[in-house]
């Protein structure tokens, strides 16, 4: 169970994603650069917003990382470049460069801390839960399961500074969500609920959700959420595989020839754009394009 709540990326919820998600307010941000917030915006810094729309909206990594490096050159005080770095890096099996990223995430946190406390604690929480994750992949689970007191409690300073902030609460709904699914003796009932009434845009907690469902074998509610996510994702390869991964589990789980056909086409379809996703997602969705094929075969030459 830890193992999964480590592995971001198998959920596609990597904690770029956590402390991102809110892309609604993209149209008409009050001061470029934040896509947080219309009210008292931070100067977050335009490249490090395009990268979120590289990623969030197009699923292509390989262009977020062309913005990241100069995000982290222009705008080096900026925990997020940092800490989106870091999680590339991750999913790119990279645990070095991961490792880096993840102590400029803290410094760029701790420089942030006076100006600007609630973003400070919030990435000083993010910096801990990349190096949990680093910790966890080079030395094991102990480690990483010790620093979630110490995630929680910058994530309990920055919720006194403004609890109502939106890039706060979708970042500590997120980590709620994924805690609840993934650990033993939690109740993923009440962080679906808390996540759905307070997380936006509904695209991108459509996209969690449906994520979540696959992981607890909903498969109903998985479906429902992954198409209300490709309503404005048509053409992101992420949220086709991840269709085509629920599509793949209902088919093999009623041997239903159909449901196997249609995880085929999302899995054609996201392969079209593979090489732009990180190489862990590439391997993955390679894998299970085969593994859909070799199901098919096996249905099909099945005695009624």
């Amino acid at each position: 169970m830890i193992a999964r709540f480590i592995r971001v990326q198998q959920m596609s919820l990597s904690i770029s994603v956590a402390c991102t998600v809110v892309l609604s307010i993209w149209g008409s941000p009050s001061l470029a650069g934040d896509p947080f917030r219309k009210d008292n915006p931070r100067n977050i810094g335009g490249q490090t917003e395009a990268a979120f729309i590289a990623v969030f909206h197009e699923g292509n990594y390989s262009k977020a990382q062309i913005y990241l490096k100069e995000a982290v050159e222009t705008e080096a005080n900026e925990p997020l470049a940092h800490a989106m770095r870091a999680s590339l890096a991750y999913s790119d099996g990279d645990l070095g460069s991961m490792n880096t990223y993840a102590q400029q995430t803290l410094k760029a946190a701790k420089q942030l801390i006076e100006e600007d406390p609630l973003r400070g604690n919030l990435y000083l929480a993010v910096g801990h839960f990349l190096e949990g994750a680093h910790t966890f992949k080079t030395k094991g689970a102990i480690g990483a399961v010790n620093k979630l007191p110490q995630i929680f409690s910058y994530l309990d300073e920055a919720e006194k500074q403004a609890p109502n902030d939106p890039e706060l609460n979708l970042l500590k709904g997120y980590l709620d969500l994924i805690l609840a699914v993934n650990l033993p003796f939690s109740s993923p009932e009440d962080a679906i609920a808390r996540f759905e009434r307070y997380a936006a845009p509904d695209y991108m907690v459509s996209r969690a959700l449906s994520a979540a469902y696959r992981d607890l074998k909903d498969y109903d509610k998985a479906l429902e959420s992954i198409d209300r996510a490709l309503e404005s994702n048509t053409g992101n390869p992420e949220v086709q595989y991840l269709k085509g991964q629920i599509l793949l589990n209902i088919g093999i789980k009623n041997q239903n020839s159909e449901n196997l056909q249609e995880a085929f086409t999302y899995f054609e379809q996201a392969m079209v754009k593979v090489e732009q996703l990180p190489i862990s997602v590439q391997t993955s969705l390679r894998h299970d394009h085969n593994k859909v094929q070799l199901e098919m075969d096996k249905l099909a030459t099945k005695p009624n």
